[in-house]
């Protein structure tokens, strides 16, 4: 690696072919970008001063005779401040009628051809625009064309001086050699760019310029056809602390199955490796390689795993009426509404590998009834990872019975199956955050709502808030308690799920700690619990008591029990 800094005449020096990725993102710099751009070279060229416009990474690649360079560089970091100098340059020097000078910088001596070679979305306007011999109309709504329309009426050419913006204006240089790992130095470097995601590195990794026609089909007619594809698998969402995007839980999902094949014999270290989020990129490129796996199967596998994906997989799905027919869309809810993203890789292998939908379903209906039971006693959610990535995968667990029967086989403190008697405990005393609460409840109330007899739709699961029916403040409306142990139990009973309801819009502060009856039926212009539950049958009955107090929350407890055992049945002779 060299570093050091660079002028405009080091990086272009008319026998370098820049190199930008062909499946790189487009040029997206705009206005306040360009604005910017043309106030510092106006001041460079007043006052001859250095001007640091960032750095440029750039790694050496193999020529050939026939390429007309002798030195031919991939554009790792710096493609939007070079083709914007490009574009200035061009627009000065046609204003300035000087358009040889601008040849004799930014082409290649030997064949006259333009130094920067672009990427496939901009290429077309890029060298539309800079093989102008003057200036002229430009209606194309590209950003390449945006840049240049704005620099033919924006710069005044008495405010640039070529020679000084050449020898002032610096880079940050980086030139790698070929065998450097240049994603690891771009994380390291990257404070002015922005991140390339994996799916961006995957496409260049998996494609070139020669390849066109596996890039249509296996990636543009399944991740790019058109905007709903791409907003789709652009769809970011929060799992745990981290913001991922669709595609790139497809391609998490992708990598777990794959490599719990058993042909390729990899190390459970070497699993837990390529499980590892922030790595997937690399992850990739180090199975492919260590492995000798065929590019062009792998894409295959992508491209009929992503179907499978995207025909499945809806996150919004929680801000719909949830179905009470076991399935897929419920265990989405599961995923997107309840935060268990880990779920996913297992989910997309039943997908793929089992073709009978019916068999699916018996299959998720055991899934959620795992997962909601395990939610219900507050089991722990560590080994997850493990179990829906890798255990279930690698053992091919593919039906209801075979699901049982591995957890059965594998008995321990982490992953077991909680029988009724566990579940029972769980409602009458388990402490749960209000998203795992107000998910057990919507569950319920999804299997258990009688939908004909309501005029009142069941909202999506991000739709309900969940409320405490006897408020956490209790002891400024519901009388006190000078008995330490009978007021440490009302304490226990308020965060249990007999105590917990699910209701259409959080209620006012003032009404949230009032008395029974004003929480009920509201004060003044601020409605209660009957206006924000109407149709919800895990709560409407209960507000027709007179008081709520521990021995109702018991009740309910045994209510919610009673249905929930029904729902999510679980033969553990099976």
């Amino acid at each position: 690696m060299d570093a050091g800094k660079r002028t405009i005449n080091d990086i272009f020096n008319g026998n370098r072919i820049l190199e930008i990725p062909f499946f790189q993102r487009a040029y997206v710099w705009g206005e306040a970008q360009w604005e910017r751009l043309l106030e510092d070279l106006a001041h460079v060229s007043k006052f001859n001063k250095p001007y640091f416009l960032g750095s440029v990474i750039l790694k050496q690649q193999p020529t050939s005779t026939g390429n007309g360079s002798g030195d031919l560089r991939t554009v790792i970091d710096g493609q939007q401040r070079l083709t914007t100098l490009n574009l200035f340059f061009k627009v000065l020097c046609l204003k300035n009628e000087q358009g040889h000078l601008f040849d004799r910088i930014f082409r290649l001596m030997s064949t006259n051809k333009l130094a920067i070679l672009h990427n496939h979305n901009d290429i077309a306007a890029f060298e539309k625009i800079l093989s102008l011999n003057e200036l002229a109309e430009v209606t194309e709504t590209d950003n390449i064309s945006k840049a240049y329309n704005y620099f033919k009426d924006n710069i005044d050419t008495e405010s640039y001086d070529v020679q000084n913006i050449l020898s002032r204006v610096l880079f940050v240089g980086i030139d790698l050699d070929v065998n450097e790992d240049e994603q690891q130095i771009f994380d390291t470097i990257n404070s002015l760019g922005v991140r390339l995601t994996t799916a961006e590195l995957l496409k260049n990794y998996f494609f070139n310029r020669e390849d066109l026609q596996n890039y249509k089909e296996f990636w543009l007619d399944i991740f790019e056809k058109d905007e709903e594809q791409r907003e789709y698998w652009d769809r970011e969402i929060t799992t745990g602390r981290l913001k991922r995007t669709f595609i790139d839980l497809f391609f998490y999902a992708y990598l777990q199955i794959k490599i719990q094949e058993p042909e390729l014999d990899i190390k459970s270290e070497e699993k837990t490796e390529y499980a590892k989020v922030d790595a997937l990129f690399e992850s990739y490129k180090k199975l492919i390689k260590d492995y000798k796996l065929d590019k062009k199967k792998i894409l295959e596998e992508i491209r009929d795993y992503a179907k499978v994906f995207s025909e499945n997989f809806d996150y919004d799905v929680v801000d719909s009426e949830l179905t009470s027919d076991f399935g897929i869309e419920r265990i989405n809810s599961i995923i997107f509404g309840l935060e268990t993203t880990t779920l996913i890789p297992y989910a997309l292998y039943v997908l793929k590998n089992v073709t009978s939908v019916s068999h699916q379903d018996e299959l998720f209906e055991i899934i959620e009834c795992y997962l909601m039971r395990r939610m219900v006693v507050h089991a722990t959610t560590k080994n997850y990872n493990q179990l829906f990535s890798e255990r279930l995968i690698s053992n091919k667990v593919l039906s209801k019975d075979d699901f049982i029967g591995y957890i059965n086989r594998n008995p321990d403190n982490v992953n077991f199956f909680p029988n009724d008697k566990a579940l029972k405990v769980g409602f009458d005393t388990a402490y749960l955050v209000n998203k795992q609460a107000a998910g057990i409840l919507y569950l319920i109330e999804s299997k258990i709502r009688n939908r004909s007899r309501h005029a009142t739709k069941l909202l999506g699961i991000s739709k309900y808030s969940l409320e405490h029916l006897m408020p956490k403040k209790w002891e400024n409306n519901w009388g006190r308690i000078s008995n330490k142990e009978l007021r440490d139990e009302r304490n226990r009973k308020l965060y249990t799920l007999g105590n917990l309801a699910i209701i259409t819009q959080s209620l006012n502060a003032s009404i949230r700690d009032s008395n029974w009856k004003a929480k009920k039926k509201g004060k003044s212009d601020k409605p209660g619990l009957v206006h924000y539950s109407a149709g919800i049958e895990t709560l409407a009955p209960y507000l027709e008591l007179d008081e709520w107090n521990e021995s109702e929350i018991e009740k309910r407890a045994k209510f919610l029990y009673n249905k929930a055992v029904k729902i999510w049945k679980y033969d553990d002779k099976a």
